[in-house]
């Protein structure tokens, strides 16, 4: 069986939805937060950085949230959560995937970190305007593309939906998506699948 090491709210939650879409049976494993529970707990092992998600399925052990999704919506062929390989979509699929971790998220983990994750006196007004005015940017790329349709790639659900709408759900999160319209509509479509909701539920 497929074992997925997870711990809430973070990247793992990216496989943990994409495989509750799928409907396959898998193990969820929860790790501490903390790095050095992991390493004590034997993680490393696993994945060498001791980061969360990590993947393992019969002899194969990999990591990289993107990488994962990637890796499953090919594995699982026959649940079409990824154009076919000949497909016209199969590169704007590719992009996509690419796009939501070079150049999406970092902007939206790094306005997560100065509105939520740091203590009050380590933010950094300076650095969330920094994080706001480079989001504007990818939102401006985004909205473009979903303005007249629900999903990214083939007008239909795939694991590139996955990818960018995990980090456009942290956008929200931090703020940056008040004056995005189309992105605001987007997350909220996803937001009530039932495979979101128990991905991000814990």
């Amino acid at each position: 069986m497929i074992k997925l090491y997870y711990v809430p709210m973070t990247r793992a939650a990216r496989p943990r939805w994409l495989l509750e879409e799928m409907g396959v049976a898998y193990e969820l494993i929860r790790l501490p937060r903390a790095h050095r529970d992991r390493i004590e707990a034997g993680y490393r092992a696993i994945h060498p950085t001791v980061r969360v998600p990590a993947l393992v399925d019969g002899d194969v052990t990999m990591w990289e949230s993107a990488a994962i999704c990637m890796y499953l919506a090919d594995r699982f062929v026959e649940k079409n959560l990824a154009p076919a390989l000949a497909a016209p979509g199969r590169g704007e699929y590719y992009q996509w995937m690419s796009f939501a971790l070079s150049t999406a998220e970092p902007p939206v983990y790094r306005a997560l970190l100065h509105t939520r994750m740091l203590s009050p006196e380590q933010r950094s007004a300076a650095e969330l305007k920094s994080a706001r005015e480079e989001f504007s940017v990818v939102a401006q790329v985004l909205s473009s593309v979903l303005h007249d349709k629900e999903f990214m790639v083939e007008n239909r659900f795939t694991a590139a939906d996955v990818m960018i709408g995990s980090i456009c759900a942290w956008a929200g999160a931090s703020g940056l998506l008040q004056d995005q319209p189309v992105l605001s509509a987007y997350v909220k479509n996803l937001s009530q699948r039932p495979a979101f909701q128990v991905a991000h539920g814990d």
